[in-house]
């Protein structure tokens, strides 16, 4: 949810305000599919500004697109220093049973109570070598394949497809405290990979072919994420975000709330080998999402959702569109 929105004070930090006519393929967008996704959290936006147009939004959903332009104004936000960065997300989905065997040997846990007791607790490598969680009932699942359950800790939540073709869906719950470590950069450092070789799959082959070394690099991130059940949310819809709402393939997007408040809309222009020009909604954050023009997009669930995801390192633009007021009530902080 929000609360009053103000930009961090930054001397590098350039507000712009734009035309609708200067967004790359405004006209041809599906804005009511847009107006749907904003109409599932905009209910939780805390400013009455936002519940105002969220309110109008509900009885002007047959005219998505000129409720757009009449209530907003685009807005650029970038830092100077920084050019644009979009990447891809995507919700895992595992292979797990709800009890152990031959095949499902590794642990999805849930949060000890020490665990969250503490600023920072055992390490990745002490977790997986230690007795301190096994035989504590804190197994969500048991899955099959140790590099999908690592990172099924990267990505924060993910399902758990089972042998009766039912589904368990996970959320992130918290962690041991301790820094994330990239893999790919240590792979990179060690002199394996280039680093425009290195993606997601790439990391996870290296880890098959040579397991005990793979083990070893696994543990070079000692981070560890737990996990909850979350049962609120049927198998059909998306994964909860930031705003404990569901999120929409190919219309949600993780940012920066610093720059861009959550559940607001934001037109993007990814550029690279599927340019991507579309209004999206900001219902999600991430550690590694920094900077006003910094975005993850959200490519669904599954395999193919994760190998788009992975591939996706792209320049552009991005372009919160903001309440009139409060996007010329921005001007002053350096607009052009």
């Amino acid at each position: 949810m929000t609360g009053a929105f103000t930009l961090p004070a930054a001397a590098d930090v350039v507000t712009s305000i734009l035309d609708f006519s200067q967004l790359d393929g405004w006209e041809d967008d599906d804005h009511q599919t847009a107006m749907q996704v904003f109409l599932s959290t905009c209910g939780d936006m805390d400013d009455p500004d936002w519940r105002a147009l969220c309110a109008l939004a509900s009885v002007q959903q047959d005219n998505a697109k000129t409720f757009f332009e009449l209530f907003f104004v685009p807005v650029l936000i970038r830092d100077e220093d920084t050019s644009a960065l979009f990447t891809g997300y995507f919700e895992p989905e595992l292979e797990g049973a709800r009890a152990p065997d031959a095949r499902f040997r590794y642990p999805v846990y849930r949060m000890p109570p020490e665990a969250r007791a503490t600023e920072r607790w055992l390490s990745r490598a002490e977790i997986e070598s230690d007795t301190a969680l096994a035989g504590r009932g804190l197994e969500i699942a048991w899955v099959d394949d140790p590099v999908e359950l690592f990172f099924l800790q990267i990505q924060g939540s993910g399902r758990i497809h089972l042998p009766d073709g039912d589904y368990i869906r996970v959320g992130y719950s918290g962690a041991n405290g301790h820094d994330y470590r990239s893999i790919g950069q240590e792979l990179v450092r060690r002199g394996v990979y280039q680093p425009h070789q290195v993606s997601a799959q790439v990391i996870k082959n290296w880890v098959r072919r040579n397991p005990e070394d793979g083990q070893e690099l696994l543990r070079h991130n000692p981070s560890y994420v737990f996990f909850r059940e979350v049962n609120e949310v049927p198998p059909e819809f998306g994964p909860l975000g930031a705003m404990n709402r569901s999120i929409t393939k190919g219309r949600s997007i993780a940012v920066d709330p610093r720059y861009v408040p959550l559940g607001a809309p934001v037109w993007i222009e990814k550029e690279g080998a599927i340019p991507m020009h579309r209004l999206m909604i900001a219902q999600d954050t991430g550690s590694a999402i920094k900077g006003p023009q910094r975005a993850d997009i959200f490519m669904g669930t599954g395999d193919a959702a994760g190998r788009e995801a992975g591939r996706m390192r792209d320049g552009g633009r991005v372009i919160a569109l903001l309440p009139i007021q409060r996007a010329y009530a921005m001007l002053p902080l350096g607009a052009e």
